[in-house]
């Protein structure tokens, strides 16, 4: 006796969804981690840079030993060399996160599997970052002993960490995102470097181009303190209990006006650190004195990146017109921060970032519409 079998409904397939957003950029990170930990090469480069910016820190506490301001200038060189080294290291790290997977194959097998592209460029991003930081870390033997030195309180410190963190981790999404709009991981690496060189050197290159096109005819009124002639000796030297005496002087030129290109500065990743960090007043005297060859002590010496903010912030100011000397003693003391350029230079370096890990996701997108000549599937 036989018996009819009914033809079985197949069930409906469930879409596969996606992973959950932290489990899969955990996943993508720990691979690149593990990926980047396995060769040697990593480690070698974190050797280099550690006897480089020993090397560096000791060669500096050598020439600024008589210096008052010693820790502020020794911790502006340590943050002004990790943010230069990090804008040459975190390419490298970057700009062939996604190409270089493209180019060896593997790339497909992660496209295939429930982690989305977004997800995937965010682990990518991540690793990169953390593997930038690692310079950043490795230098906090030096940045501590900066600080043990005084002249740097805990909010400059701080701020500039976290700006200069900040800055590497700018850089590193450039990087994964040109990596995910190329098909070429030397082209990619190279534009990659293009975008940095034109943030850190390309706005100061525009802005000393610009100074052309704001230039105006103006009367300067500049008055200093100086000794007079009669108090000279033969040599040029002033007389023991000479007085110095104000002396007012007025010429005619072309000045720049700054004020109208400043903004031009604000994208460059040095800017952006030195102008975030709010430094502090209380190590300033409160009379500086008149002539800054007396060695009384009584002049600030600014650091590197200080002297960035300073020089940007006289840019936001424009050219003083008329110098009184009760300006000019006050000279070396610091300007006021009336407003802040690097929110407007942070701004910029996120939209620029952003547009490029967009571009990056869409080419990422499975299935693919269209694929350039000679990509690598699989």
């Amino acid at each position: 006796m036989s018996t009819a079998t009914e033809p079985s409904t197949p069930r409906p397939v469930r879409a596969a969804t996606r992973l959950p957003f932290w489990s899969a950029v955990r996943t993508v990170f720990s691979l690149e981690m593990k990926q980047r930990l396995r060769g040697r090469g990593w480690y070698w480069m974190l050797g280099i840079w550690f006897v480089v910016i020993g090397f560096i820190f000791v060669l500096g506490t050598s020439l600024l030993g008589t210096t008052d301001n010693e820790g502020g200038i020794l911790f502006d060189l340590v943050v002004g060399f990790v943010l230069l080294f990090g804008l040459l290291v975190a390419p490298g790290l970057s700009a062939n996160a996604i190409n270089g997977d493209r180019a060896g194959g593997t790339l497909a097998i992660l496209q295939v599997t429930l982690v989305s592209p977004f997800q995937l460029l965010a682990g990518k991003w991540l690793a990169s970052w953390v593997g930038s930081l690692a310079f950043l870390v490795l230098s906090s033997p030096f940045i501590f002993w900066a600080l043990a030195l005084g002249g740097v309180n805990a909010q400059e410190a701080f701020v500039s960490l976290l700006m200069l963190a900040v800055e590497l981790g700018i850089v590193c999404a450039l990087g994964v995102g040109v990596s995910g709009i190329a098909n070429r991981p030397l082209f990619s690496i190279v534009s990659t470097y293009m975008l940095v060189a034109l943030l850190a050197i390309g706005t100061v290159i525009v802005f000393g181009l610009s100074t052309t096109l704001v230039m105006e005819e103006r009367t300067l009124t500049t008055s200093y303190y100086t000794y007079s002639e009669s108090s000279l000796d033969n040599t040029g030297v002033p007389e023991e209990g000479a007085e110095m005496e104000c002396v007012t002087q007025t010429s005619q030129g072309m000045i720049p006006h700054t004020e109208y290109i400043a903004w031009l500065l604000a994208a460059n990743p040095f800017v952006v650190v030195a102008d975030a960090v709010p430094y502090g007043t209380e190590d300033l005297p409160e009379e500086p004195g008149l002539d800054p060859l007396a060695g009384d002590g009584s002049y600030y010496t600014p650091g590197v990146m200080e002297t960035i903010s300073q020089g940007v912030r006289a840019a936001q100011a424009g050219p003083d017109l008329d110098q009184t000397c009760e300006e000019f003693a006050q000279s070396m003391r610091r300007l006021p921060q009336e407003a802040p350029i690097w929110p407007l230079g942070l701004g910029i370096q996120l939209v620029l970032a952003a547009g490029l890990l967009m571009l990056a996701r869409r080419r990422l997108t499975m299935p693919a519409k269209r694929l350039a000549q000679g990509t690598r599937i699989a």
